[in-house]
């Protein structure tokens, strides 16, 4: 008699830097998880993106699990790029936009929050589309 294996549940994410059309390395992210939408959120993994903005190592979904949310701390990326080519092309967006110069911090948006549905045996791919005014968000392949 043959014991079959249902595939875990998975998740993978990368993040793009639209502002300067790069990967966007080194950001933190956390994975919690919950079961039912009434459910409590359970810290569940970390990491953070690699050189091409990708985090793969998350992982596997623990059985039960109904929801996920993927935190990703932008801030410090922001904030820790503001002396490199990456500023210079924030600062040139800025001026071809007429954006906000003053800010409270490095980031409009210090953290992005992900919260999705999953379903038993698939693999979710959420990339992050990112810039220092706006982000997107998909379920990608």
């Amino acid at each position: 008699m043959s014991s079959e294996t249902a595939a875990a549940t998975s998740v993978s994410t990368h993040i793009l830097d639209t502002s300067v059309g790069r990967p966007a390395e080194g950001v933190a992210l956390t994975l919690s998880v919950r079961s039912g939408s009434e459910g409590a959120w359970s810290a569940h993994g970390a990491g953070k993106t690699d050189a091409d903005g990708r985090c793969k190592d998350l992982p596997a979904l623990p059985e039960g699990t109904t929801h996920v949310r993927l935190d990703f701390a932008v801030e410090e990326y922001f904030v820790s790029n503001t002396h490199s080519t990456h500023h210079k092309a924030i600062q040139q967006a800025e001026e071809q936009q007429d954006a906000p110069r003053v800010r409270d911090s490095g980031a409009f948006f210090p953290e992005v929050a992900i919260t999705f549905a999953v379903k038993p045996g698939e693999h979710y791919h959420v990339p992050l589309l990112l810039n220092p005014f706006g982000y997107s968000v998909y379920r990608g392949s």
